[in-house]
């Protein structure tokens, strides 16, 4: 069951970081920090908040608090990357720390107690959490990037007007293990 939870989860947090980097190769550079006003979020915004979670987080995951002494989050907020490349750095690191966390943890740590701003949470429960937090702000990513291209917006799903056609190529299949990643396009 842990190693079923683990694949799961690591299979999950890949897709949303395949939801990411396919908007981003929609993106021109300006498309990155674009804001509807001054008080919202760029793409490159919500980038770096997540780049500055994942490392605070998933650094020394089973051994410190995920709320790190050095993490200057309200920084996160503001204008500091200056290119796509940074952006495209700065989520690839985060990532990567993500991913390399997730494959220390095993049977024989599973049950250690994780905390984040001392709140103590199990392994599943910290996981899960951070799951939902980056599916959450990988949907403002895509949801931006969809209102920046409009027309020119290539759906990374199921696209408008085609649910009948994909569930009937789907369903033509009959029942079979698939990845949830199999219904990006």
């Amino acid at each position: 069951m842990i190693t079923d939870y683990l694949t799961t989860a690591k299979r999950d947090f890949q897709y949303y970081k395949t939801l990411g980097e396919k908007t981003f190769s929609q993106l021109e550079e300006k498309d990155c920090f674009w804001q509807f006003d001054s008080e919202s979020n760029s793409i490159a915004i919500i980038v770096n908040h997540l780049y500055g979670n994942m490392k605070s987080i998933w650094t020394d995951f089973l051994s410190s608090d995920g709320e790190k002494q050095w993490r200057k989050r309200d920084l996160e907020f503001k204008n500091q990357l200056k290119t796509k490349a940074e952006v495209l750095n700065r989520w690839e690191q985060g990532w990567d720390c993500v991913f390399k966390s997730l494959d220390s943890i095993n049977e024989d740590n599973f049950n250690t107690k994780i905390y984040i701003r001392s709140q103590e949470h199990s392994v599943i429960q910290a996981i899960n959490r951070q799951l939902t937090h980056y599916a959450y702000h990988v949907g403002q990513v895509v949801y931006i990037g969809r209102l920046i291209k409009r027309s020119k917006w290539k759906y990374l799903s199921i696209p408008k007007g085609k649910s009948d056609d994909f569930n009937q190529e789907k369903f033509s299949r009959g029942k079979h293990q698939g990845q949830f990643t199999d219904d990006l396009q």
